[in-house]
């Protein structure tokens, strides 16, 4: 097997366990985390002064020569695609794309191509020094096939622990714009008798509960308040549609992020996304209320109206600030307008 060597030496008032003065010591250009550091010490590819040494918890003295043996990154199984991409950001270490609604982001049973890890293979080429042995793209957090939005993808091994160390942490600044049945106001009586759902102050509805798979359907999640995993959105109106209203365009941004986690809770709350398949069915809106035009573009709306707008992380290498902001899908802009046309228009 092909590897690439990396020799430095422990610096002075080393830690007392190997893995973190190798983590503390290891030179940046390395591109290893510590992760990856502790599964190449596993593997016998660590020596000190000569002599392989496995157990992280060895001690070690200043000074000490380390060389690490890196095994070339394979080449990923999954093929490159010339998918035509909307990268917002790229820079060494990963890339933020605008991902288009109907495109899966990693190949699986049912979509084994066209998926945008595909894309980003073809896209990112030799920039990809590898993650956890493989060339391939670092996949830290996911956005549903239906929902558009921004996402971010590391291209190295740092850049991949350090990302997904600020999702663990929830850190990460997620803002989706949804469009729902309803609008979720604290003056609205019937919300009072939802268990998981209360209002903080500016009228922003906060749903918590757990979440788990759903125990028949495979394919969806449910809304559970023992076992499963906790689970908090928060939601605010941005604009209402209707006289009287019966729907609205919001903004949810997350605490946690579980599967489908908006969609499941907006429907929980009673106020599922207009379009949704699985959590939201197609409900009946009154001409009263609505336009013509405006309940044919819901009734007619292809997908779940969810799109993650704003994607606001430290850069795991630099640690700068970046924020990011997506605009809203044609589909979705069109959808709105067509709400806000007055009935007899």
């Amino acid at each position: 097997m092909a590897t690439s060597r990396i020799t430095f030496q422990i610096a002075d008032n080393p830690p007392s366990r190997l893995d973190k003065a190798l983590a503390r010591d290891v030179p940046e250009e390395a591109s290893l985390s510590r992760t990856r550091l502790a599964k190449l010490l596993a593997g016998g590819h660590v020596t000190l002064n000569g002599a392989v040494v496995t157990d992280p918890k060895a001690k070690v003295a200043e000074d000490t020569e380390v060389t690490i043996d890196v095994p070339v990154a394979d080449e990923s199984h999954i093929g490159p695609e010339d998918i035509p991409l909307e990268v917002v950001f790229e820079d060494d270490d990963l890339i933020v794309i605008n991902k288009p609604a109907g495109m899966v982001v990693h190949p699986a049973p049912g979509s084994p191509n066209g998926t945008l890890v595909n894309a980003l293979l073809h896209h990112c080429g030799d920039s990809l020094s590898g993650v956890g042995g493989s060339k391939r793209p670092g996949i830290v957090h996911r956005i549903d096939k239906e929902t558009s939005g921004l996402l971010v993808v590391a291209k190295s091994d740092r850049a991949h622990h350090g990302l997904a160390a600020q999702f663990e942490k929830h850190s990460v600044e997620r803002y989706y714009n949804a469009v729902v049945y309803g609008v979720p106001d604290a003056n609205d009586p019937r919300l009072r008798g939802v268990r998981g759902v209360n209002f903080e102050s500016s009228n922003i509805m906060k749903i918590t509960t757990h979440l788990a798979r759903h125990k028949t359907d495979r394919q969806r999640q449910a809304v559970l308040f023992e076992g499963g995993r906790h689970a908090v959105t928060r939601v605010r109106i941005v604009e209402r549609f209707g006289t009287p209203e019966v729907a609205s365009l919001v903004e949810c941004w997350l605490e946690t992020g579980r599967t489908h986690q908006i969609r499941v809770h907006l429907t929980h709350a009673g106020h599922s996304l207009i379009g949704d398949p699985t959590y939201g069915g197609r409900r009946k809106l009154s001409e009263k209320a609505l336009s013509i035009t405006g309940i044919n573009a819901a009734q007619k709306f292809a997908r779940q109206a969810l799109h993650a707008a704003v994607l606001g992380f430290d850069h795991p290498v630099s640690g700068e600030s970046l924020r990011f902001e997506a605009p809203l899908p044609d589909d979705m802009a069109q959808l709105i307008h067509a709400l806000d046309i007055k009935p007899g228009k």
